[in-house]
């Protein structure tokens, strides 16, 4: 199995919204992957509340059967659908890939 953990850091104000309501879109739109991609076997995303300095403002949290279901992840017509939005939200992407 295979985990894969993105967190980003949104911008002050993208696609004319504020920093919590593309969070939230980001969540919905991500969620919405559930079931439509082979190998994705679990998707969770959590939206912050510390509002720390040091603190991410969405994480994504999903499962995959193997790096294969991964990589067709990344290049599924659904996920790519999502870069736009979400890049144009973000100010910073972190990502952590392994196998567990």
């Amino acid at each position: 199995m295979v985990k894969h953990i993105v967190m980003w850091r949104l911008r002050e104000e993208a696609h004319g919204n504020s920093p919590e309501v593309n969070a939230r879109l980001i969540k919905e739109k991500l969620e919405a992957l559930s079931g439509k991609i082979p190998g994705l076997l679990s998707i969770e995303v959590g939206l912050d509340f510390s509002r720390t300095d040091s603190s991410a403002d969405v994480v994504l949290l999903s499962e995959f059967t193997d790096k294969v279901a991964l990589e067709a992840y990344q290049r599924h017509p659904e996920h790519q659908a999502l870069i736009p939005f979400i890049g144009g939200a973000s100010r910073e992407r972190r990502v952590v890939d392994y196998e567990c």
